[in-house]
């Protein structure tokens, strides 16, 4: 059978059925052709994509953590509010979700926590110092006269006063000489008098400050009285402006009624904090400090200055038995009577001082006080020159301890031997650097007094301190 068509220009064109039939068997195998082709196609690309996932997929996970990261990190760190400018032109800062308190300078310290520094032994937390429970605490009595074991009973504070003073720390007359940053106060020790005074005798003779009535750190007659009443003391200094005063935390009422808390300032220190409103109170008070503006200080070297109340509280506070010291930049927060008797007494120790977190040896913190520039190398090699010829040796330890401390704190019984220890520190500092680290492994190791001082860890003075 078959049909014809008419072009346009009329010519027929005769198409027969069997013509049309496979014409549609044509086009029906190119579309299936066409659709095995996109088939094999599609099934490539997920093979493709398969084996890429299978042979990357950490790196993906990877990258998505990352930009996830990212992503929180942007959006934790946009401010909840928006900048707006005001028609005088400033601008100002409306808060869109909340506001946010200011945080105080001091947030991230440890101020006014009394929560203990802890350590793990054998799997179990324990306090760093382990205190008497505050019961004890409240029933703690200071300990009886005791007779003492060292060979040193006596000490004779060297004086240029024409009349010497009698008492309980009796002075010897003495011409100042010749020296370098010796002057009136601590009288002109010379070289020969520094030998003299290492050599351990029943009756020490030795400079320790406050040698003439002219020499300066001068106090008032109403605060030498309330010092004089002290038997325990806790003090800390700021001269030239200073630190912030942080008043003390975690005392028991026994301690409130035995301590004094004793604050050191010169009269620019007192300028700087009552411009910001830190005013002394008619009773010489601010909280439980009690505030003893000195005058005339003897050095120019603040640092110099600060080393008076750090080393000498025997010479300031005749009748006291006991004393800690804290730097200005730390805060007391512990039971002072349940500090002694974690360090002094319970160990059967005179003096108690932690170990330098860092390092170990007096040459080693040479180094790093010449690379902070806290001295000069040059007064730094003078004085480890002196140090080498004396025979100190390089050892990182003595007695099993660190030969290196950390002096913010001290704590101290009132006896002769470290009496005439803190007068022999104080007369090294004067001479060589104010860098006190330096010079007391050397006066421990020249006295030989080891057995007596309780050299603990760093770790505990986190304890009973906070630094700002």
């Amino acid at each position: 059978m078959s049909s014809s068509l008419f072009n346009d220009s009329g010519v027929s064109i005769p198409i027969s059925d069997d013509d049309s039939d496979e014409l549609g068997r044509m086009r029906v195998r190119v579309r299936r052709k066409r659709k095995k082709s996109l088939h094999r196609v599609n099934n490539e690309l997920t093979r493709r994509v398969v084996r890429f996932f299978m042979k990357y997929w950490m790196v993906l996970v990877l990258v998505f953590a990352i930009g996830l990261l990212v992503f929180e990190a942007t959006r934790i760190g946009r401010k909840p509010s928006m900048i707006v400018k005001t028609e005088q032109g400033k601008v100002t800062s409306q808060l869109k979700e909340f506001k946010r308190p200011i945080p105080d300078k001091k947030s991230n310290s440890t101020l006014n926590r009394l929560d203990p520094v802890m350590k793990i032994v054998h799997g179990v937390k324990e306090p760093c110092l382990k205190m008497l429970p505050p019961d004890e605490l409240e029933n703690l009595d200071l300990p009886m006269n005791k007779e003492s074991s060292s060979p040193i009973k006596k000490v004779v504070y060297l004086s240029g006063n024409d009349l010497p003073y009698v008492g309980g720390n009796s002075t010897l007359s003495q011409q100042p000489r010749e020296g370098t940053r010796f002057n009136l106060f601590t009288g002109i020790q010379t070289f020969d008098q520094r030998e003299e005074s290492f050599k351990v005798k029943e009756t020490a003779e030795i400079h320790c400050g406050f040698y003439s009535e002219h020499g300066g750190f001068r106090i008032s007659d109403e605060d030498k009285i309330y010092m004089q009443n002290c038997k325990v003391v806790v003090s800390t200094c700021a001269f030239g402006g200073g630190d912030d005063l942080y008043q003390p935390i975690g005392m028991s009422k026994a301690s409130l009624r035995k301590v004094c808390y004793v604050a050191f300032w010169d009269e620019v220190t007192r300028a700087a904090q009552e411009s910001e409103g830190h005013n002394i109170g008619d009773d010489g008070f601010i909280g439980k400090w009690r505030i003893v503006v000195v005058k005339d200080l003897p050095f120019t070297d603040q640092r110099l200055n600060g080393k008076i109340p750090k080393m000498l509280a025997h010479r300031l506070f005749p009748q006291v038995k006991f004393s800690i010291w804290v730097d200005s930049k730390s805060q007391f927060r512990r039971d002072p009577l349940g500090v002694l008797e974690a360090l002094l007494w319970r160990t059967n120790s005179v003096l108690a001082i932690s170990e330098h977190g860092a390092r170990s040896s007096v040459y080693d913190e040479a180094k790093a006080v010449v690379w902070k520039n806290k001295a000069t190398p040059e007064e730094v090699e003078v004085q480890l020159t002196q140090y080498r010829h004396d025979g100190l040796p390089e050892d990182k330890r003595f007695n099993g301890k660190k030969a290196l401390n950390e002096a913010s704190v001290i704590v101290r019984e009132h006896w002769p031997v470290t009496n005439i220890l803190m007068c022999l520190w104080f007369n090294e500092v004067v001479r060589f650097t104010s860098r006190d680290q330096l010079s007391f492994p050397y006066v421990l190791w020249r006295l030989k007094v080891h057995e007596k001082i309780n050299m603990f860890p760093a770790k505990p003075l986190k304890s009973f301190l906070s630094a700002d």
